[in-house]
């Protein structure tokens, strides 16, 4: 009988034991496969540059061509110069991974320091170190591509006279106007839903009658913590675009409109969250200070309240976690236009949304959207940290020790 319990018991620790590893499995394969993907575009270039590129089309002025641009410089093994035209090309990477051709020097004399602009402006251009070059064409032969390689490119320039045309770009490929508008949905949504959502948890638990009605508005509430994402997303389509359109200057999905689709996602949360922090605070409070002369208002709002505050502040936790990973509502909401310059009025991308626009593009670009993974990851860690130092704060101010 004993030897049968026990062989129970160690039955029962065991597969404790083995869904405790399959989790910790599971949670560091998916650290991994984000880290040793990611981790390789990882840089600050990445978070400060835009991500549109200014592409122009140039070509050789009068009179000007190639001629001896030797110089006594040295060069790693991966970058060519052709002292025929004094442009020195290496084989890089840009940000988001795609292989190109770098201008790395440019010899002072160089007719490329002065350049007709084949554009719509009409001002001279000038090539300098850090532009990409995209291609070059000839009259008398097929264009030098990038994708050929920096090596061939400075081998068919030194076998030409003068060229038809020049192309060549700034860097792109930057999220400094993803991480921009990820921290607007943030702020924005719970400015929305803060307050609303730890409102109706206090009436529902300090002053809501425990009727059928309130059970049923409890139930409602826990039924849609559990609608899919994109429902939220066409209604915000459906509901708030028309009406931030109506109200300010937006003159299509925006990011009002998003907080506003976020803030109906997140109150549910927010709302049981803060409600459960509230049944934990202890009677004896409430009773303590109706009995010291303080009214039902006084008691909630400043003793069970801020004795409540570690829960909400989990609450916000929760509600800055779903507002950073939400992507499908966001596509209708938002809309998937990469902006740079992030107007709360007009469409732009939150970094998850940046992710699905990169895993949607031919082929899929795995590398920047497990560097942008790494980010998120970076930027909840740092406001969960920084909520968690203000919360410690506010509690030793307001004298409260339980958390």
């Amino acid at each position: 009988m004993l030897n049968s319990r026990k062989k129970k018991d160690l039955i029962l620790q065991s597969i404790t034991y083995f869904a405790s590893f399959i989790s910790l499995f599971v949670l560091i394969s998916i650290l991994l496969f984000v880290f040793l993907n990611g981790f390789k575009l990882l840089n600050m270039d990445l978070i400060t540059h835009n991500f549109e590129s200014t592409s122009y089309i140039a070509d050789l002025k009068d009179f000007t061509g190639p001629g001896d641009f030797t110089i006594d410089k040295d060069f790693n093994d991966n970058t060519y110069y052709s002292s025929k035209w004094g442009i020195a090309l290496t084989d890089d990477e840009n940000l988001m991974g795609h292989t190109i051709v770098l201008v790395t020097y440019v010899h002072p004399e160089s007719p490329f320091k002065d350049l007709r602009n084949k554009g719509v402006a009409t001002q001279d251009l000038s090539l300098g170190i850090d532009y990409e070059i995209i291609r070059i064409a000839f009259n008398d032969g097929p264009s030098a591509l990038s994708i050929q390689g920096a090596q061939n490119m400075i081998h068919v320039l030194d076998t030409k006279t003068t060229f038809r045309e020049l192309e060549y770009s700034t860097s792109g490929g930057g999220i400094r106007g993803s991480i921009i508008t990820t921290l607007y949905l943030i702020g924005l949504t719970l400015l929305i839903a803060l307050p609303i959502g730890v409102g109706a948890a206090l009436y529902l638990n300090e002053y809501a009658p425990k009727n059928r009605f309130t059970k049923a508005l409890r139930n409602l509430i826990e039924t849609l913590t559990g609608v899919p994402s994109i429902i939220y997303g066409l209604m915000g389509l459906a509901l708030f675009v028309p009406i931030t359109i109506s109200l300010t200057k937006a003159t299509g999905a925006n990011l009002i409109s998003g907080a506003l689709t976020l803030a109906v996602i997140l109150m549910p949360v927010i709302i049981r969250t803060t409600e459960e922090s509230l049944k934990v605070v202890p009677d004896d409070y409430r009773q303590a200070s109706l009995a010291l002369g303080g009214n039902k208002t006084q008691t909630t709002f400043k003793i069970v309240l801020p004795s409540a505050f570690s829960g909400i502040l989990t609450a916000t936790l929760l509600a800055i976690g779903r507002i950073i990973g939400e992507s499908a509502a966001l596509v209708f909401a938002v809309g998937t236009a990469i902006k740079d310059d992030v107007s709360i009025f007009d469409k732009s991308t939150s970094l998850s949304v940046h992710i699905w626009a990169m895993m949607t593009d031919e082929p899929a670009n795995i590398e920047l959207s497990t560097t942008i993974a790494i980010i998120i990851l970076v930027i909840v860690l740092s406001m969960n940290l920084s909520i968690k130092l203000i919360s410690k704060r506010l509690l030793r101010k307001y004298g409260v020790t339980h958390e």
